[in-house]
C-alpha cells in the first residue's frame, strides 16, 4: 500500500487492515516499523477528521471502530481483559476507564483523545 492521505472508508479500510496486519508481527524491520509509524499517522490523521470533528459520543467512536474492524462485543472484551465487558461499553452500560482507553488507542492505533468528550 502506498503512504498518501486516505480520502475514502475504503482506503480506510485497506489501511487498518495493513496496520493491524504489520502491527501483530513480532518481526518488523526498521523499515517496516517507520512504515507502520507513518500509516497510524495516516490513520489518525482521517479519524480525527472524519470521526472527532462529527462530534460523536466516546461510545459511538468505540462502536464505529469495533464495526469497522468486524469485531463483536466479546472480541472488544478480550482486547480489555474481560469478555462481557465489550457488549456492556457497546451498550452504555459501563463507561471506559483510563485504561480502557489506553488499550483501545493502542490496539486500533488511535489517538486516545478520541475516547473523551
Amino acid at each position: 500500500m502506498l503512504l498518501r492521505p486516505i480520502h475514502k472508508k475504503s482506503d480506510y479500510k485497506e489501511a487498518l487492515s495493513v496496520a493491524t496486519e504489520l502491527a501483530s508481527r513480532e518481526d518488523l524491520t526498521a523499515e517496516q516499523a517507520d512504515y507502520l509509524e507513518i500509516l497510524t499517522k495516516i490513520i489518525a490523521d482521517y479519524e480525527e477528521e472524519h470521526i472527532k470533528m462529527s462530534k460523536h459520543s466516546p461510545q459511538e467512536i468505540l462502536k464505529f471502530l469495533v464495526e469497522e474492524n468486524q469485531m463483536s462485543g466479546s472480541d472488544l472484551g478480550r482486547i480489555l481483559g474481560s469478555r462481557t465487558l465489550g457488549p456492556a461499553l457497546l451498550k452504555g452500560r459501563r463507561s471506559l476507564s483510563k485504561t480502557h482507553i489506553k488499550k483501545l488507542a493502542e490496539y486500533f492505533s488511535v489517538s486516545p483523545a478520541l475516547f473523551f468528550s
